[in-house]
């Protein structure tokens, strides 16, 4: 666990490379009802119990991004700082998706430079005026963060490019990632300034932020937290070459709730966390679940949508009209493709001009008749691939234009300068087509606002000369690599890196029937306008606020260093295993059964030689030899490996196969359990199994005298689970008359005999005791770390409520190890805890070993 005497997580996070010292309050805090402020500022940790700040009149919504949604000036001649709201904005714009009941706070850093000794001036304006927070940057964090490791670092990562050679993207560079963390940390220590961590929601967006949460998580351990990755995320082939691969993975799993784009996008989010994390996520009532340390982090899968009543209303423009006629004008009778895209390279307007150029060389009748309008936003990074784009983009549409130009006519026009919005809303209005090409993007809403400016208004008609009766229509020519692509299922999808076929899909987009055009249009239209961006607002809103329904029934407390950081998450009721606790209760109890499992909880689960150290063998042998104790090692090993291990051990009682075999000692007989003599079914099974180990690599079949086992810990994650699905599907159907049962574990396919388990093991146990011991049992015990010993804790709390001959005053402890949800009411970290708790019970034994002559118990055999 986090120690509160480390003061500065800063230090934690990356070392003392870096030595920045705590954000300055920028903005008072200011009473405006009745209550506690406490020192929010401080960095000291923070337990589970402690998240008391100001009290607040109603629910808020702070919306954290890189930038806010604000435009900036200074007026040159007075000095004075003017700012306005950007309507465009979609932070801004998604405020229509919110309750009237929730007020919205931005936090984020302005586009311009703010001298230091005007900032806290600012900062109050802006809150005041604005309801935003603005982050000051030192200009080289700044640099450092921004166009050093977001830009250099992350986007081309996200958009599967490789740093292969030094010509092709920047490598990895430690002082970048520093500068990332600490620019994070700057944003948190604003966020931690204004929120209520009981009554706020925060909702953090894109990847200039993903290590925020961390921040925040570990200051707040309830806070409710929201992510969306504006961009795509990568496979895991691509993501797992970063050497912050884990960092950043945690970070965002410090969240409630994450959303992306597309599928495509959470699918390669949730096979990294299992890949590099082992994390298993599962869908819970369609709702996307990850399992991480008692907290279930929710994936969201919704693409963004577009402001419809700001479409609308640049389209109602005397300016917008005037524009529309003077393109009709320019292009009339021509073929108008429109492309809008930054100048980056991974938009593909390179390869745009490429498809344009085949289709004009394939088809003559187009030459002079196909206009594509490309317009050209600012590249929003610099450097060599930029300019080397800008340049062939430049080079190839003059190569077009000299060979299949006219007098009075370019194929290709390109738009290089500042568009203002009603330019490009007229561009919309007026093209035949949409031509989006990107090789790899998050979203891309240009297809979005085109279908929607075709739709148009009364008053763009009748600018256009558009009689009411006329349909509307418009064509959609989309890459399938942004994630806009898979929401338009109108749009004819096309491979940017195939050139024919790009010019083939702009073809038939250009010679498609209205009819089809119109049937297309309203397709898309009828999307675009029920999932608006108000709408994808307010259903990541209702998902965040059911994520966080639970936070305040659980008990939380912080383990980890740095970006390690998380939260566990458990039941009240659930708590470490005090040896104190259990001591107390083992001295003042006359019999005792005490069941322990054998792989992950006397012996490491990962630790290669299963044969049990000497201390092990040492404790087990003094708890057996306490005349008041019987133990048991309950485990899914066969018997003739726990007999070789345990050997050591005389007085142990062993149940292996989870109980199929089952001895009280070693000097006693093994007894089998009579539920299940015939093994016929193995004929069936095992050929099945052969059959998925062959196609499986890393699979193998373990072979026990009642059960078989498929294990697949060593096969690819992604396709050992899809082939454990499928095996065990194929066994339930092969196997639906035979008196087995087929059940799914960690890494493992079984087939055993219906009825043979832990609990049963448990409960015979128990009844034998309490049936020829005199007195019956009143201390029990049972720890274990995986689902087969689920059934124990569950059978053994059964057994005090309905076995009369047992005591209702039994002291039980069914512990579990490691932090997870269990039906057990304690826990122990690991097998270090486990050997430890066992090592403070022996010495607590109030009687040592005399002989040898145990109580020897005969065990009922039909088990």
């Amino acid at each position: 666990m986090v120690s509160r005497s480390c003061s500065n997580f800063m230090d934690l996070a990356s070392g003392a490379l870096l030595d920045l010292p705590c954000t300055p309050r920028a903005l008072p805090r200011v009473m405006t009802v009745p209550g506690i402020i406490s020192d929010v500022d401080s960095d000291g940790g923070s337990d589970g119990d402690s998240d008391v700040l100001s009290s607040q009149c109603h629910e808020r919504i702070i919306i954290v991004a890189n930038h806010l949604p604000l435009h900036a000036q200074k007026d040159t001649e007075t000095g004075r700082w003017c700012f306005s709201l950007d309507e465009d904005s979609l932070l801004l714009q998604m405020k229509d998706g919110f309750s009237c009941e929730y007020e919205v706070i931005y936090v984020g850093s302005l586009k311009v430079d703010v001298d230091v000794s005007e900032q806290e001036v600012v900062a109050q304006k802006l809150l005041e005026d604005f309801n935003c927070v603005p982050t000051f940057l030192p200009p080289d964090l700044q640099k450092n963060f921004y166009h050093g490791f977001c830009k250099k670092q992350l986007w081309p990562l996200f958009h599967y490019m490789l740093p292969i050679c030094p010509d092709n993207g920047d490598r990895f560079n430690r002082s970048l990632w520093q500068a990332y963390v600490s620019a994070n940390k700057i944003f948190a220590d604003k966020v931690m300034e204004v929120i209520n961590p009981e009554e706020d929601y925060v909702w953090v967006h894109d990847y200039h932020l993903m290590v925020l949460p961390t921040f925040l998580r570990r200051r707040f351990h309830r806070v409710k937290l929201g992510f969306f990755l504006h961009s795509p995320f990568p496979s895991s082939e691509i993501y797992r070459t970063s050497p912050v691969r884990d960092e950043i993975l945690r970070a965002l799993l410090n969240s409630d709730l994450i959303g992306f784009h597309t599928f495509d996008y959470a699918r390669h989010f949730l096979s990294c966390c299992s890949r590099m994390l082992g994390l298993h996520y599962e869908s819970r009532r369609g709702h996307i679940g990850l399992d991480y340390f008692g907290r279930t982090v929710y994936i969201k899968i919704l693409p963004v949508g577009v402001h419809m009543g700001r479409l609308e209303s640049v389209l109602n423009l005397q300016s917008t009209s005037v524009k529309i006629k003077e393109i009709q004008e320019q292009f009339r009778g021509k073929k108008l493709i429109l492309g809008v895209d930054d100048m980056d390279i991974f938009k593909g307007i390179s390869l745009k001009l490429l498809a344009v150029e085949q289709l004009l060389q394939q088809h003559q009748n187009l030459q002079g008749q196909l206009i594509l309008v490309q317009i050209v936003k600012p590249a929003r990074s610099t450097g060599k691939d930029v300019e080397d784009a800008k340049r062939e983009t430049y080079l190839t549409a003059r190569r077009i234009n000299d060979i299949y130009g006219l007098p009075g006519y370019n194929p290709v026009i390109l738009i290089d300068r500042p568009v203002p919005l009603y330019e490009k809303i007229a561009f919309y209005a007026a093209a035949d087509c949409c031509f989006v090409n990107a090789v790899r993007d998050g979203m891309n809403l240009i297809p979005y606002k085109y279908v929607v400016c075709r739709q148009g208004t009364p008053q763009m008609d009748e600018a256009m000369g558009i009689s009411v009766s006329s349909p509307q229509t418009s064509v959609l020519v989309v890459s399938e690599f942004i994630g806009c692509s898979p929401s338009l299922s109108g749009a004819i999808r096309v491979n940017p890196w195939n050139i024919d076929a790009v010019a083939d899909a702009l073809n038939l987009a250009i010679i498609m029937p209205d009819a089809e055009k119109q049937l297309r249009h309203e397709k898309h239209y009828r999307y675009v306008s029920s999932h608006d961006v108000a709408y994808w607002a307010r259903s990541f809103m209702q998902d965040l606020e059911r994520a966080c329904e639970d936070h305040y029934s659980k008990r939380c407390w912080g383990i980890g260093f740095g970006m390690s950081f998380r939260v566990v998450s458990l039941s009240p009721s659930f708590r470490k295993l005090s040896i104190d606790h259990i001591v107390s209760a083992y001295k003042r109890t006359n019999k005792r059964a005490i069941f322990l499992d054998y792989d992950g909880t006397v012996v490491p689960q990962a630790s290669i030689s299963k044969i049990p150290g000497p201390e092990v063998i040492s404790v087990l042998n003094s708890l057996c030899s306490d005349p008041k104790n019987t133990v048991f090692i309950v485990s899914g090993r066969g018997r003739d490996s726990l007999s070789e291990w345990l050997a050591p051990c005389d007085k142990l009682g062993i149940a292996a196969e989870h109980g199929y075999f089952i001895r009280w000692s070693k000097s006693s007989e093994w007894q089998s359990s009579r539920l299940t003599a015939n093994f016929d079914w193995k004929e069936i099974a095992e050929p099945v199994m052969r059959l998925y180990t062959e196609t499986t690599d890393g699979s193998y079949i373990e072979t026990k005298h009642s059960a078989l086992v498929w294990h697949y810990q060593d096969a690819d994650p992604d396709f050992g689970s899809c082939q454990a699905m499928e095996l065990l599907d194929h066994l339930e159907n092969v196997l639906a008359n035979e008196p087995v049962a087929v059940k799914r574990g960690q890494h493992i396919v079984e087939v055993k005999p219906q009825g043979v388990g832990k609990g049963l093991v448990a409960e015979k146990v128990l009844s034998t005791l309490a049936f020829r011991g005199k007195p019956p049992p009143d201390f029990i015990m049972c720890i274990g770390d995986d689902r087969s010993d689920e059934d124990m804790f569950e059978s053994i709390s059964r057994c005090i409520l309905t076995n009369p001959l047992l005591p209702a005053y039994a002291e039980l402890f069914p512990c579990t190890v490691g932090h997870k949800p269990s039906k057990a009411k304690y826990y122990l970290d690991d097998t270090v805890d486990v050997v430890k708790l066992l090592q403070g019970l022996d010495n607590a034994s109030s009687q040592k070993p005399r002989d040898s002559s145990q109580h020897h118990v005969s065990f009922d055999t039909t088990l």
